[in-house]
């Protein structure tokens, strides 16, 4: 036996010596890693986008069917005709109408705007000079709306003396509007509208 080997404490420990260095070294107190976030942060990037996705396939199918209805319609959408749709059809709708409703018809020969809407008897006067026509123009008791037409959209016109109506007629491709006024109601009267173009 060597002095070494009788020296205490220079010796290694039994069950320890060089497998010290093999041991993974242990984290800090309060800096274990956080798998669990990872694994969320994972989660999200691949469910949000996803999500996204969905929601967008069944908006874009929705905005499809309701164009498809839109154009199956036989009868008068309730609401405004858009702003493109009144500018070509030049049928300027006065501000707080009511009971506005439209129909649009597309043919190879021509196209129509079926409008109707309620509205004061300034109203009325705005719209008539806006289109191009003044109150004058009106004939009392004309109906200048034809039958065939009124039925394609369910309107019931004529019947008495407090109807009125004119055809303002403009060079092509400026559109021809059949204008009928029903004055059952002298201060809120209500206007049927047929603009048609022909290209």
């Amino acid at each position: 036996m060597t002095a070494a080997d009788q020296r205490p404490g220079t010796g290694s420990p039994p069950g320890r010596g060089t497998d010290r260095a093999t041991e993974p070294p242990t984290p800090p107190a309060g800096r274990r890693p956080r798998r669990w976030l990872k694994a969320l942060a994972v989660f999200l990037l691949i469910t949000i986008p996803a999500g996204y996705l969905v929601i967008s396939a069944l908006q874009s199918r929705d905005s499809g069917e309701d164009k498809q209805e839109n154009a199956s319609a036989t009868g008068l959408t309730a609401g405004w005709p858009s702003k493109v749709q009144r500018r070509i059809y030049d049928v300027p709708i006065p501000g707080y109408s009511d009971d506005v409703a439209y129909y649009e018809t597309n043919a190879w020969k021509s196209s129509s705007l079926y409008v109707q809407f309620v509205t004061s008897v300034q109203g009325l006067d705005r719209f008539l000079v806006n289109v191009g026509t003044d109150r004058a123009a009106l004939k009392n008791g004309e109906i200048t709306i034809d039958a065939d037409e009124a039925e394609k959209v369910g309107w019931r016109l004529g019947g008495d003396e407090d109807w009125a109506g004119t055809v303002f007629t403009q060079k092509q491709p400026q559109p021809e509007l059949e204008i009928t006024v029903d004055f059952d109601n002298r201060r809120h009267p209500k206007v049927y509208v047929v603009s048609t173009v022909t290209p």
